[in-house]
């Protein structure tokens, strides 16, 4: 069912192959190993005001639907497995709403980590948000052919990988380009998706090629707007008589008292 041509099948008795949920599970894991890094480094604090506690809830509850979703979709029940989908899809329209509310908040906050440009951050979050949103409901169209279906979902969980990585490396170290190493880090998992089926298969899906350049491609797009005009005007209308507004979008904001910075910024 889910094969290419000319390969062998490897599929499970649900149709889903067996890949997916060990990829699935690195990347849960890695989202969680990041978190959990900043809090017991104390850069994260349950103090956060609520509308990071629920951004929160919702995007690691998405991480367990995710690995969940990828289980069923492996060993079943499949039925199951259909119905979590649905409610998974009302899940992935509050985390867009969520997400947005919380990078508006922290642009007008001025509450920048002081290795982006305030007016980057501002306008890649939610594209790569959007980007993740894009693939995940492509993935849920095409839920007939496991094969695009769970690679479309790979692909999608990839485009927001971008915070868990931005936890990881060494941000200060990497700007002015931090934002984009981060959200490419996602890339990794597509990439993987590459070898295993070349390895399996003898050939890659092309679903891994549409994936990453709709991620490359949105991220080079989120560029051109964030240092243009336009971006200038988006930055300005969302910060508008708010603390935000007294900073430059594209002035790095000053770091921390014993912040690691890099040579020159």
């Amino acid at each position: 069912m889910a094969t290419l041509a000319g390969g062998r099948s490897s599929a499970t008795p649900t149709g889903a192959e067996p890949w997916f949920f060990p990829m699935a599970a690195v990347m849960a894991a890695l989202v969680v190993v990041a978190f959990s890094t900043q809090l017991a480094m104390g850069r994260s604090s349950f103090g956060a005001p609520a509308r990071v506690h629920i951004h929160a809830v919702l995007f690691m509850g998405w991480t367990a639907i995710f690995v969940t979703q990828s289980w069923l979709g492996t060993r079943g029940p499949i039925a199951l497995h259909r119905r979590l989908g649905w409610i998974a899809a009302g899940w992935m329209v509050a985390m867009l709403v969520a997400g947005m509310w919380v990078m508006i908040a922290k642009a007008r906050a001025a509450e920048v980590p002081f290795f982006f440009r305030p007016q980057v951050m501002l306008i890649i979050n939610p594209i790569t948000l959007l980007t993740f949103c894009g693939l995940t409901i492509a993935a849920v169209t095409m839920r007939r052919r496991t094969d695009w279906h769970a690679r479309l979902h790979i692909c999608g969980m990839s485009a927001i990988m971008g915070p868990a990585f931005g936890r990881l490396l060494p941000m200060p170290f990497l700007t002015p380009v931090a934002m984009e190493i981060a959200v490419l880090g996602g890339l990794l998992f597509p990439i993987a998706g590459i070898i295993i089926d070349r390895r399996r298969r003898g050939a890659a899906h092309p679903v891994w090629g549409i994936g990453i350049a709709v991620i490359v491609g949105t991220l080079l797009l989120a560029d051109a707007i964030a240092y243009s005009p336009a971006g200038d005007a988006i930055y300005g209308a969302v910060t508008a008589g708010s603390p935000g507004a007294e900073v430059s979008g594209m002035d790095y904001p000053p770091p921390p008292p014993g912040a690691p910075l890099p040579a020159a910024r």
